[in-house]
């Protein structure tokens, strides 16, 4: 999931979810920003993203909106940016809450929404002259958060206002703002001498470089190993639809007809696997997909992968830390390492242990229905798994898929789990620009007819994209800033042949739940300052709400509303229902483990100090170590990212992938409330609401769950919905 946290108000950090707010009436035009009116403007009419936003809810001009634009519109935004802060360092008078604090989160509103906008498109529908914007920009964004945050002037005047806290009389949320304020300078510098600021700066121009190179390396080369297949045949045990999506793609790619091409998502297992009788063709789309970044071609990652670790681990040192994890964690709401290590340690032998009776299961039906039976491979594992889950529970996804419409799943599930839950509202504007014709933007209104926000849905795969699911935020809502807020939603599902319809596999339909559960996170933010707004929160408490409205995509009530078949319009059969969610454990061993892999992973990375780190040359086999020590080197179930591909990690992920089986475990602790306090109805809904998403980061995490459920969560209610209390 990605997100753009908030800094010093226009200071971004990519990260991985969402943001929020409240807006004025949709038909009138949005204001210019306070503070970008204060400076001297530029007089670049032809430059749409330096106009005044006039479109409803300040939202952007997608049809006027050119790659070339994004270059001036930066170096414009940091440059007002930059004379707001000299205005504020260089203030004579004495630093106070409101001339400081207050007057900085006013700061950088015209760099803040463009770069939102940037990094938005940047990931949704690249192209060339964006990635290369993005490889010249990186460093000077960089070096630019750099001047603001080591600017000793600036700091000064923080510290002054963050010794008087106490004495001030602020409110809760500024007293927080105030310590939250000055702890990010601390972090970023603001107390190392001359020399150590000048080593930080370029440490982190060169992260910034190479933060852009790897995710541009990873995007072509999800490209570039798309699988060519040379007959139909080969791909037997697909449906119609993906093999004339196939031959489409190979169309597109100019090869001969009677060519297909099965195309890459980003994770090491790819959907197909799961259909395809061929055991050869399995086996080779599988190996492209694990081998990817790591075969000494353009598209190898493994050089930069080595050196970001090395600079992350230099950077931690010059700033006071042990290693990178411990920088990292000491900003979330698990607090150390061997906390994170503590739950790999709990959840891991429960996982691989249950993933190992699952492939004991798999190898015994090999064997029962192969006439040359083989030993079981990770290509074999989603293929055999779903004749599995059909004997055992007389269902596969090809009898449940017709039933998952797209529309049908976020309109009469999504949307509708959201009017019960929190009585908001949605008409979709076709009106409105987009940035590609697939994207689709709905406007929402509350209970009470008042506008709230706009959502955008982009839902295809496409060659323009980066490969995931994620939310991010086009703009956000905070008392100080009040623009409304913009969310949208990204997934990555294969666009089916033009009049077909869009049938979702149950994985892809809890995705598109999961992932709203993050939209309505940033449309309800309601705090005071935008630090605080939307997903401003820990990287292990954003997945948090998110994960929490999967239930609902299982809820009986919800699921008989949307589960109703694309042709005839009949709901799910209720045996089958049944049948598919008492099959919701089934393979959670395989799902635990894979996910635990990467993530162990991702900390043994993260927790070498400077000057211990691998070499590229030296990446695979550390990973095959850390999976061995940590007994997790099971060959049928490979990490669900491998290093030279793995983008979480390299991006607001460091050392959090953990995040989301620790969110996971307030998220099982909260289903549970859910269900013994009303379930799907508005009290529980607004409940949620007022004392979760509303708030962002404007309290501390466990706080505000703590004021959700009025108790500490407990890790059972997570072993027990993955099944693997038996093994633990």
């Amino acid at each position: 999931m990605k997100h753009l946290i908030p800094l010093a108000a226009g200071l971004l950090l990519l990260a991985g979810c969402a943001e929020d707010s409240p807006p004025p009436e949709p038909a009138e035009p949005a204001a210019p920003d306070t503070i970008e009116s204060e400076v001297d403007e530029v007089a670049e009419d032809s430059n749409p993203l330096l106009e005044p936003q006039r479109l409803p809810y300040a939202m952007p001009p997608f049809d006027r909106i050119e790659a070339h634009h994004f270059r001036s519109a930066l170096d414009e935004g940091m440059r007002r940016h930059r004379i707001e802060v000299e205005r504020l360092a260089g203030n004579a008078d004495e630093p106070t809450f409101e001339n400081t604090i207050v007057a900085l989160e006013r700061t950088g509103q015209l760099l803040d929404r463009v770069q939102r906008l940037f990094s938005n498109l940047a990931g949704t529908h690249t192209n060339d002259e964006l990635q290369a914007i993005q490889r010249e920009m990186a460093p000077k964004l960089s070096a630019h958060r750099d001047e603001i945050l080591l600017n000793r002037d600036l700091f000064a005047r923080i510290e002054t206002v963050y010794r008087q806290r106490d004495e001030l009389e602020l409110d809760a949320e500024s007293h927080r703002l105030v310590e939250r304020t000055y702890r990010e300078f601390v972090r970023a510098g603001a107390r190392l001498d001359d020399e150590g600021q000048d080593r930080l700066r370029d440490i982190n121009r060169e992260l910034a470089e190479l933060g852009t190179e790897f995710s541009q390396r990873v995007l072509a080369g999800v490209n570039a190993s798309a699988l060519v297949v040379d007959s139909r045949e080969k791909l037997d045990g697909l449906s119609d639809s993906r093999i004339q999506s196939a031959a489409g793609e190979a169309a597109d790619r100019g090869l001969d007809e009677g060519t297909y091409v099965i195309t890459l998502l980003n994770t090491s297992g790819q959907p197909p696997l799961a259909s395809l009788t061929n055991r050869e063709i399995r086996q080779q789309l599988h190996e492209a997909s694990l081998n990817r970044g790591s075969l000494g071609d353009e598209h190898d990652t493994r050089e930069i992968v080595a050196r970001v670790l090395a600079l992350r681990a230099k950077r931690a040192e010059l700033l006071g830390y042990e290693t990178h994890a411990d920088y990292i964690l000491a900003e979330q709401t698990a607090g150390s390492i061997e906390a994170v290590n503590e739950m790999h340690r709990r959840i891991g032998p429960a996982a691989i242990a249950s993933a190992r009776r699952e492939g004991d299961d798999l190898q015994a039906l090999i064997n029962e229905l192969e006439d040359e039976p083989f030993e079981l491979a990770s290509w074999d594992w989603a293929y055999y798994t779903g004749k599995l889950r059909q004997r055992r529970y007389d269902f596969d996804e090809s009898q449940i898929r017709p039933y998952f419409e797209l529309n049908n799943v976020l309109v009469d599930g999504v949307f509708y789990s959201a009017t019960r839950l929190f009585g908001i509202t949605f008409v979709e504007r076709p009106d409105l620009p987009v940035y590609h014709p697939d994207v689709r933007i709905w406007e929402v209104f509350e209970e009470n007819g008042s506008p709230l926000g706009l959502f955008i849905g982009d839902f295809y795969a496409r060659s323009t994209k980066r490969g995931g699911a994620w939310m991010n935020s086009y703009r956000i809502y905070s008392d100080l800033l009040p623009t409304p807020p913009v969310v949208g939603n990204h997934l990555n599902i294969p666009k089916p042949p033009e009049g077909e319809p869009t049938l979702m596999t149950f994985d892809e339909v809890t995705t598109l739940f999961h992932e709203f559960g993050h939209a309505i996170h940033g449309l309800f933010s309601d705090v005071a300052y935008p630090r605080f707004a939307a997903t401003a929160v820990p990287r292990d408490f954003v997945e948090y709400p998110s994960q929490v409205y999967e239930m609902w995509a299982v809820w009986p009530e919800v699921l008989k509303n949307y589960a109703r078949h694309y042709e005839t319009g009949e709901s799910i059969p209720s045996e089958l229902l049944e049948r598919v969610l008492e099959a919701q454990i089934f393979n959670e061993g395989f799902r635990t483990t894979e996910y635990l892999a990467a993530s162990i992973v991702d900390q043994a990375l993260h927790q070498l100090p400077a000057g211990q780190t691998p070499s590229a040359d030296e990446l695979m086999a550390f990973e095959a170590s850390v999976l061995a020590e940590w007994s997790m080197d099971y060959p049928p179930v490979p990490p669900r990212y491998r290093i030279p591909y793995f983008s979480h990690i390299m991006g607001g992920y460091s050392a959090g992938y953990y995040s989301y089986i620790w969110s996971e475990v307030l998220d099982a602790d909260s289903v549970l409330w859910i269900k013994e306090n009303g379930g799907l109805d508005r009290e529980t809904g607004q409940h949620f609401r007022d004392t979760i998403l509303s708030r962002g980061g404007s309290r501390d995490a466990m706080d505000l769950y703590r004021e959700f459920a009025g108790r500490d969560p407990g890790i059972e209610p997570l072993l027990q919905r993955r099944g693997l209390l038996e093994a633990d």
